[in-house]
């Protein structure tokens, strides 16, 4: 995985950088595994806009990716390794034994060829699949079910990862990448390794229109508005908006939101860092 830098030719190219994309094998989709993609623009059933910002952007359509890695025991090689325009990771196009196709979340480091699987007694080696109490302490692990079952829910974007602590009773404990520390039941399922596309992280547009490209219009900062619009808008000449806080006026910057009776506070073992 590398970063492309471009020349100054213009002033778009002059803080240009981009991933080289070296790292993916083909350009062409397996038809099988796409899905059309109803864009809203941010508007709802009513065509009243809910979410601002939102709007335009490349054509693209859904890749059926496989979070639940439930076809234990059957060994899959990877064909493939492509770029998925919804989500930051690389994904692998696996080919089953039994003659199935499914795309799965690329870990760093897969390979074209190599040989993965899931289910119980699996070597905890790159790609593969295990249950939270089969894999070894400090074990870098992605892809991790919340519910037994339920398909992969935490470190799915690119770069991320979480790693296993210790185990205690019926819970493994992990390392989340926010620094948060939480139990997770040991039936659940995890992928070895770290996401793939690590870069991403430290990728500049350069230019607003490749901000466009992907769907995102420019947005409006609140000092700039007027009172009616944002309460950090108004006041005389370039203003600084008084304190911080969201559209609606919840405070930002240091003010927890999260909910005191949430179900799965109990999990919470030490919360994230500031």
């Amino acid at each position: 995985m590398a970063l492309k830098k471009y020349k100054p030719t213009t002033p778009g190219q002059r803080f240009k950088i981009i991933s080289a994309f070296d790292d993916i094998t083909t350009d062409k989709p397996e038809k099988s595994l796409l899905d059309t993609q109803k864009r809203s623009g941010g508007r709802n059933s009513e065509g009243k806009m809910t979410m601002r910002y939102m709007g335009g952007g490349h054509k693209k359509k859904y890749r059926i990716i496989d979070f639940k890695r439930d076809k234990d025991g059957i060994p899959a090689t990877v064909k493939s390794i492509e770029y998925d325009p919804n989500r930051t990771a690389r994904i692998a196009l696996v080919f089953y034994a039994d003659g199935e196709k499914r795309y799965i979340v690329a870990p760093n480091g897969l390979e074209v060829g190599q040989e993965i699987v899931s289910g119980k007694g699996v070597a905890p080696d790159l790609g593969n699949t295990l249950y939270l109490s089969e894999i070894p302490f400090g074990t870098i692990i992605h892809n991790i079910e919340l519910r037994p079952g339920q398909g992969a829910k935490m470190a799915r974007s690119a770069g991320s990862y979480a790693q296993l602590m210790t185990r205690e009773g019926k819970f493994a404990i992990i390392k989340l990448p926010s620094g948060e520390t939480r139990m997770i039941l040991q039936s659940c399922k995890a992928t070895i390794g770290v996401v793939s596309n690590t870069d991403h992280s430290l990728e500049r547009s350069g230019k607003a229109g490749r901000s466009r490209w992907l769907g995102r219009r420019p947005r409006t900062r609140a000092v700039v508005m007027n009172p009616v619009d944002h309460p950090m808008g108004g006041g005389e000449g370039r203003a600084t908006g008084g304190h911080p806080r969201s559209r609606k006026g919840t405070p930002a910057k240091g003010y927890k939101t999260r909910a005191k009776k949430k179900a799965s506070n109990k999990y919470i073992i030490e919360r994230r860092k500031k």
